[in-house]
């Protein structure tokens, strides 16, 4: 599973170049510019003690939900993983800089990493022991878990918090929280208003292999599943998930077990066509057991916009409530 996460599920690009400064600017009279020089001493998702001479402002992220919430609390990384497979994947929290590619998000490399001297280098602890081992050597590492299925929403916000005080950025870390929990209260009612609450629903993605169709459900352990539930919708899928990303794994034929009055829903990516099995042109438009299923024939399939980030912090859950909420009530 960790090795489909740090591939993007099969899909990624290589490169994009050039580094930039990383800076973070909280308002002159909050707490935050009040604690610019002070020591920091945090414990990571490892248990390690992290110590830090104040809040970092050049910072590198070797995965992708790391650094999205490094630029929601307004930190521009100097050096990202896979730049190209971001900016295709994440666009709902775009990069606001032109940060140096540090590599793929499983293998990054160490001396590009070391050119750019960053003050703390965020990885996940997806990544192998080894690599982070050597990033020590580098610079302070802050190892976050990047999923965890037992509370997505909690350990999303674990990480932002955590994120944020390893930046100085508390401030924008709090009102981040209060604007997910804004909209998943707004997407609630939208659903309730339109009487879908308590609708079965099943998100998914799928991938085309070798002309082999991979179904990844997402259950109620996955973060966009926690955050349906939060909306008020019934999580269709029975199948089981891992124990980090709450992620399963089907075929077409396990879509037979979702019932008659499912809405299937989904998110591919024009920039990877291997990612866009359940499209009009797409593998399964042939298939006839996709075709006869009755969520197919009533039409109760839906493609949410490309570049929503599954795996990301509260910014991306917050487009892909505001998608699902326009799909469902359309």
């Amino acid at each position: 599973m960790r090795r489909l996460m740090m591939t993007a599920a099969v899909a990624t690009a290589a490169a994009l170049a050039l580094t930039a400064c990383g800076t973070t600017e909280p308002a002159a009279d909050s707490d935050d510019a009040k604690k610019t020089n002070e020591a920091i001493t945090l414990t990571d998702a490892s248990g390690a003690k992290v110590e830090l001479d104040g809040p970092a402002k050049k910072v590198v992220g070797t995965e992708w939900h790391e650094v999205e919430l490094l630029i929601s609390l307004g930190v521009d990384p100097v050096g990202v993983a896979d730049v190209k497979g971001y900016q295709t994947w994440d666009q709902a929290v775009p990069l606001k800089n032109e940060p140096k590619d540090i590599g793929t998000r499983g293998e990054p490399s160490m001396d590009t990493i070391a050119a750019l001297s960053p003050d703390l280098i965020v990885a996940s602890t997806d990544l192998p022991p080894a690599a982070v081992k050597q990033l020590r050597k580098v610079a302070p590492v802050l190892e976050v878990r990047s999923a965890g299925a037992s509370d997505p929403i909690g350990q999303m916000t674990k990480n932002l918090d955590l994120i944020a005080q390893a930046t100085g950025t508390t401030e924008q870390a709090d009102q981040l929280k209060k604007d997910f929990d804004a909209k998943v209260a707004e997407g609630k009612k939208a659903l309730a208003d339109a009487k879908l609450g308590g609708a079965q629903y099943a998100f998914a993605d799928g991938y085309n292999i070798s002309n082999q169709v991979s179904i990844r459900p997402f259950t109620s352990g996955s973060l966009i599943g926690a955050v349906n539930e939060q909306l008020g919708l019934k999580n269709a899928w029975t199948v089981k998930g891992d124990k980090d990303y709450g992620l399963g794994t089907t075929d077409v034929e396990g879509l037979t077990k979702l019932g008659d009055d499912v809405r299937f829903a989904y998110i591919a990516n024009d920039g990877d066509k291997s990612s866009t099995p359940f499209t009009a042109d797409g593998t399964l438009s042939k298939d006839k057991v996709w075709t006869s299923l009755p969520f197919v024939k009533k039409g109760n399939v839906h493609r949410l916009p490309d570049g929503i980030w599954m795996f990301g912090g509260p910014q991306s859950m917050e487009a892909y409530i505001d998608a699902v909420v326009a799909e469902l009530t359309k």
